[in-house]
C-alpha cells in the first residue's frame, strides 16, 4: 500500500478500537476522526522495551507502531548524542490520551493548558475540539517545542505553543478552565492550581516515590485547593525537573536481597503503592518484571523531600466518588507543604 493508504486504514483501525473500548464519547470520535496521528510521528522513532528503547529501521516497522495503541518515542537522551538511549520524549499511547481527554471533561468556550507540547498531537486534538484560539502548550525543550509548533502548523493548526518551563505553567494567559500535564509529576505544583479558575479541572499523571504511577483527576475550589480522586494507573516520562535525583543504581550488587513467601508481582500494584506511599512516606519501591519473567523488586529509604497534597485512601473498592483522592492544600509559598500523609486506609 501507497502511504495515503496505509494513513487512511491505520487511522480508521486505531480509532475504531478506541471508539469499541468505550474511549470515544461524543463529540471525541469525530475530533479523532480529523486528526491522524502519523502527521506528529518524525521519521527517527523508537520502541519502547521493559528495559530499553528499541530503534524503528524500517518503513512498515515505522506505521505499524504508529497506529498501534502504543507510545511511540520521539526522543531519547534528551536530544544528545550517544547516550544510553532512555526514553525522555514521546507520543502517548492513543488510549492513554483518550482517557486523560475525556477525564478533562471539556466543554465549548472552554481554555485549555496543556503542560508538555511534545510532538503536538494533544495540543492538535484539543484544537480540533475546541478551536485553537483556545489552546495554549508549554514544552521546556526548545527543539519540541519548536517541532510541535511545525508539526501542528503543517497539519492545519496554530494554537498558541510556548516554549517555557511547565512546572510554572502560563500564567500570561490565565485562568483557565482546565489543565492537562502529559508528563509525570511528583507532586502537583501549586503554581499550576492558581492558574485553573474555580470549578476548573486539572488532569495529571503522578509519578510518586513509592513504585507505581496514577492519574489524577482534580477539581479546583473557590477557596484555591484542588481535591479530587485517583483514577487509575499511568506510566508517563516524568517532568525535567520532577525527576528522581540521580544515585547509584539498587539492585543484586547494591541491595540487600532477602527470600519472602510473598510474591513482589502481588505488591506492584496500584492500589498497594498508593497505599503504602500514604503509610510509608521517605520509602521508595522500584520493581522490574523481566520479559516473561519474574517480578525484582527493591526498596529504599530517602530523605524526605517537600510534597505538595496528601493522599487520603479509604478501604472502599466501588466506583464513583468514594476511592483514593488526592488533596492539594493552599499554600502563601508554593512548595512549602508539610510532608506528612494521612490515611483513612484500612490495612
Amino acid at each position: 500500500m501507497t502511504d495515503p493508504e496505509l494513513r487512511v486504514s491505520g487511522h480508521r483501525s486505531l480509532v475504531n478500537a478506541l471508539e469499541e473500548r468505550g474511549l470515544l464519547a461524543d463529540p471525541w470520535r469525530r475530533v479523532w476522526d480529523a486528526v491522524p496521528r502519523d502527521l506528529f510521528i518524525p521519521s527517527q522513532i523508537w520502541r519502547q522495551r521493559p528495559t530499553r528503547c528499541e530503534p524503528v529501521t524500517t518503513d512498515a516497522e515505522w506505521w505499524d507502531l504508529v497506529y498501534s495503541d502504543e507510545p511511540v518515542v520521539i526522543q531519547v537522551d534528551d536530544g544528545q548524542e550517544d547516550g544510553p538511549g532512555i526514553a525522555t520524549s514521546s507520543n502517548s499511547m492513543p488510549s492513554m490520551v483518550a482517557r486523560m481527554l475525556g477525564l478533562l471533561e471539556v466543554e465549548d468556550g472552554h481554555r485549555v493548558l496543556e503542560i508538555g507540547t511534545a510532538s503536538g498531537f494533544v495540543a492538535a486534538l484539543l484544537s480540533e475540539r475546541l478551536g485553537e484560539e483556545r489552546v495554549f502548550s508549554v514544552e521546556l525543550d526548545p527543539v519540541l517545542a519548536e517541532r510541535g509548533k511545525q508539526n501542528l502548523a503543517a497539519a492545519g493548526y496554530a494554537p498558541t505553543v510556548v516554549h517555557a518551563d511547565g512546572e510554572r505553567g502560563w500564567p500570561q494567559a490565565a485562568p483557565y478552565d482546565r489543565l492537562i500535564a502529559t508528563c509525570a509529576l511528583r507532586h502537583v505544583p501549586f503554581g499550576l492550581v492558581r492558574q485553573v479558575r474555580p470549578g476548573g479541572v486539572l488532569v495529571a499523571p503522578l509519578a510518586r516515590e513509592f513504585g507505581s504511577g496514577a492519574l489524577v483527576q482534580l477539581t479546583v475550589q473557590a477557596d484555591g485547593t484542588a481535591f479530587g480522586p485517583f483514577r487509575g494507573g499511568a506510566s508517563y516520562m516524568p517532568m525535567r525537573s520532577h525527576r528522581p535525583a540521580a544515585g547509584a543504581p539498587v539492585d543484586e550488587s547494591t541491595g540487600r536481597c532477602r527470600s519472602t513467601d510473598v510474591n513482589p508481582g502481588r505488591i506492584a500494584t496500584l492500589p498497594f503503592a498508593l497505599y503504602a506511599g500514604a503509610r510509608m512516606p521517605g520509602l521508595s519501591m522500584v520493581s522490574q518484571r523481566e520479559e516473561d519473567g519474574p517480578v525484582s523488586g527493591w526498596m529504599t529509604g530517602t530523605d524526605p523531600a517537600p510534597r505538595l497534597g496528601t493522599a487520603n485512601l479509604c478501604g472502599c473498592t466501588g466506583l464513583g466518588t468514594c476511592g483514593p483522592t488526592l488533596n492539594v492544600p493552599s499554600r502563601s509559598t508554593p512548595g512549602s507543604a508539610h510532608r506528612t500523609p494521612k490515611s483513612s486506609a484500612s490495612p
